[in-house]
């Protein structure tokens, strides 16, 4: 049987690379993985300072469970270009910075020590997607995911394959395709046998077949009693499946649902009903460290998108993301729209084919997650070019004949050869245009942006974003316009049943080049800032969610009466799944429903408080007192959800929050912690600058700088483990608020697992 461990620990890594010296281990810094190549700065930085050659070497002892059988190394991914040398040899080299790369060590390896040497390679190279133009996005070098060490028997499983048929009947179907792995060209017979398990572990069902040197595929009929998977109830079950053969035996299991996913030209169907999609955009960067946060700051990442945002897809803008994430995608019912990297850019003929390998790439490594819903085959916003896009899209049809293809454009009237027109509409704004006579337009019409006189599976695949770029701690007026936009499109996409959703651009704010965003290297785009804390605009789909989920209320408003132009707090938008809004100020009382005028296609409409409810005076003007508010939300006529705004504002509370109270030991683990300037209410002070210094006692240490200042109330972190198990003590001191403490502990795996 396979064994598969990992393969983190005891690295060295050095800048720069000589190939004379790949069988000799070099002086340089002990590390884990994943790792960045250059820490970075939060901001204002050069990006040229990773696009150049590193090393990482690692010595990997003779094992006597070498002998006679399979030995590799596994990258789940490395920033870019890399190749693997083993005693100054070289194994393979793999381009794509995004899927994974699989070294043979068999026939190799000598007895004693053994020289593992990676080159990574962090430059922009042309012949390489997504390089070759300019690029919205940094690619951070370095081996950023996991490394593993696989050892198997002579002929292996290499890949199965789990399709589904009858899913919406009472007796189902499940294939399994076994692919074997045979690098040694060995002759050979055997029997393949599939288990159908449930989350109990629990066997369902089992089938057998015969192999006689190649892949064979098995079948389980007739199922009866098995849930759907569904966003709502996300039910996953277990395909084991073992190889016994007379040059060894192998065991390989994988995770699947029972769901039907269609894209149609009226809308979207999971199961057979219609669902319309509300989503935004992921990349998978974070402060400091790049791409390098491993599995804990990727499933939560997830579970923001899911469960603070309550959206129900995400696209994983520009390329294939980290399994860790895709898994729990897969667990907590989180849609998933997966694309191959670009943007903009078409290279050459050899560029074409590196990116036709990643089509191949990205599917097969990800082709049962029941949470994927759509291949993106298409450079994201590329022109057309029609022999490439047919065989992207040929490629992804052979594949994965289970689900739809989609290819991302920003440009009308596009050559259509996806199964999904995915548009990237950035129309609202464009009425500021010199010129422009077109008014206010949230979304267009499907057909005057495919230029085609049917409607045909149409998604939005990004709004917003460049169109209206906005920091956390911009003015109050700004921030509300922000939630204006994104509110007016959501509202469109939900009023067009022929629209099948739209995907805001972006989840939260991203590091860039220096030819986009706002001249620090970063792009404002998100909804939450780079530490993923909400700026209003999240509350727009976090409101849209059922009551039963969340009850949300959150006036966007500072409340001050000179925050705004001319001053005062109206029109004030209140965004909530709430029935009623009631606002108390002084002795004024007065009860407000959602604004169904304005936006009648929403599961929930924000209350808008403007002059059709208060006349200017009732609220004060200019130079009167200044009074505090009390917002209550109302469901069925009963109180739900208040909040306070104070008239006077004060320092109080340096309140510390983690995402939660463990973290794994080993692996290089992280977890997000978030703190946060509150005034005597607990509202969020935005225009406190205050500093922060960070403690940290036990076995973890501080991803980035030990002292921090307030951005928009709030600043945050990634504390990550070190690689003992213990407690950890976390204090964090200001000077205006003092000081608190936050306990944790970093768990050993056996512990972890228990």
């Amino acid at each position: 049987m396979r064994s598969v461990t990992s393969f983190n620990d005891s690295w060295v890594f050095s800048a720069g690379f000589t190939a004379a010296d790949a069988g000799t281990l070099q002086a340089g810094q002990p590390i884990r993985l994943p790792h960045n190549a250059i820490e970075l700065p939060f901001n204002y930085f050069d990006e040229t300072c990773y696009q150049r050659a590193f090393t990482y070497q690692k010595v990997l002892a003779w094992r006597p469970d070498f002998s006679g059988r399979e030995v590799s190394l596994v990258f789940d991914a490395a920033m870019a270009d890399a190749v693997v040398y083993l005693n100054g040899e070289e194994i393979v080299a793999h381009k794509d910075g995004y899927t994974p790369i699989e070294a043979r060590l068999t026939g190799r390896l000598r007895e004693g020590d053994n020289l593992i040497t990676v080159k990574i390679d962090g430059s922009e190279n042309p012949e390489i997607p997504p390089f070759g133009g300019r690029i919205d996005y940094l690619t951070f070098a370095g081996i950023y995911r996991d490394v593993w060490l696989k050892i198997t028997d002579p002929v292996s499983i290499a890949n199965i394959k789990i399709e589904t048929r009858d899913v919406l009947s009472d007796a189902r179907t499940v294939s399994v395709r076994c692919d074997l792995a045979n690098p040694q060209g060995l002759s050979f017979t055997g029997a393949v046998s599939a288990l159908l398990k449930d989350a109990a572990g629990d066997v369902l069902a089992e089938v057998a077949g015969e192999t006689a040197g190649g892949g064979v595929t098995v079948q389980m009929d007739g199922l009866k009693g098995l849930s759907l998977w569904d966003i709502d109830d996300p039910v996953l079950y277990e395909v084991e499946v073992e190889l016994r053969t007379g040059r060894g035996s192998d065991r390989v299991a994988a995770h699947f649902g029972f769901r039907t996913a269609e894209f149609t030209n009226e809308g979207f169907r999971l199961n057979g009903r219609l669902l319309k999609i509300r989503g935004l955009n992921r990349h998978q960067s974070f402060p400091y460290v790049g791409y390098a946060m491993g599995r804990t700051a990727q499933e939560r990442d997830a579970e923001i998108m899911k469960h603070t945002l309550h959206c129900n897809l995400v696209r994983t803008s520009h390329y294939p993301q980290s399994k860790w994430f895709l898994d729990h995608c897969d667990r907590i019912g989180l849609l998933v729209f997966e694309e191959i990297p670009g943007w903009q850019h078409i290279g050459g003929e050899a560029w074409k084919e590196e990116a036709i390998l990643n089509v191949a790439r990205m599917i097969e490594r990800d082709w049962n997650h029941p949470s994927i819903v759509i291949w993106g085959v298409r450079i994201n916003e590329s022109q057309d070019s029609h022999d490439f896009y047919a065989k992207t899209n040929r490629l992804a049809r052979e594949l994965d004949p289970t689900r739809q293809t989609g290819g991302v454009r920003y440009i009308t009237d596009s050559e259509f050869l996806e199964d999904v027109y995915t548009m990237n509409d950035f129309i609202l704004g464009n009425e500021e245009l010199p010129g422009s006579n077109r008014p206010r337009t949230a979304l267009r019409p499907q057909q005057e942006c495919t230029g085609l006189s049917r409607k045909v599976p149409y998604l939005i695949t990004e709004f917003g974003g460049h169109m209206y770029p906005t920091k956390i701690y911009d003015q109050e007026q700004r921030q509300a316009e922000h939630v204006r936009r994104h509110l007016e499109v959501l509202n469109a996409a939900y009023g067009d049943p022929s629209i099948s959703g739209a995907i805001g651009w972006c989840m939260f704010d991203y590091n860039t080049h220096k030819d986009f965003g706002s001249g620090d290297r970063i792009c404002y785009h998100g909804v939450m800032d780079m530490f993923r804390e909400p700026k209003f605009a999240a509350y727009v789909y976090a409101s849209q969610c059922d009551p039963s989920e969340e009850v949300v209320m959150k006036p966007v408003t500072f409340w001050a009466r000179g925050e705004r132009n001319i001053g005062g707090v109206l029109p004030l938008i209140v965004l909530t799944n709430c029935d009623e809004v009631e606002l108390k100020y002084g002795s004024l009382v007065k009860r407000i429903g959602p604004d169904r005028e304005n936006y009648p296609h929403l599961p929930h409409p924000p209350v808008v408080i403007d002059h059709r409810h208060f006349t200017k005076d009732e609220l004060g003007v200019w130079g009167m007192k200044w009074e505090s508010a009390e917002f209550t939300g109302f469901i069925d006529g009963k109180p739900v959800a208040g909040r306070r705004m104070v008239a006077d504002p004060v320092p109080t509370t340096l309140e510390i929050e983690a995402d939660g109270k463990t973290l794994r030991a080993g692996g290089r683990d992280s977890i997000r912690i978030m703190l946060r300037a509150l005034d005597q209410a607990g509202n969020v002070l935005p225009f406190l600058n205050d500093a922060v210094a960070i403690e940290v006692h036990g076995p973890a240490r501080v991803v980035g700088p030990t002292r921090l200042v307030f951005q928009g109330g709030s600043t945050g972190f990634w504390l990550e483990s070190t690689g003992a198990a213990g407690a950890i003590v976390v204090t964090a001191v200001s000077s205006r608020l003092g000081g608190v403490k936050l306990e944790l502990v970093a768990m050993a795996e056996g512990e972890w697992n228990a």
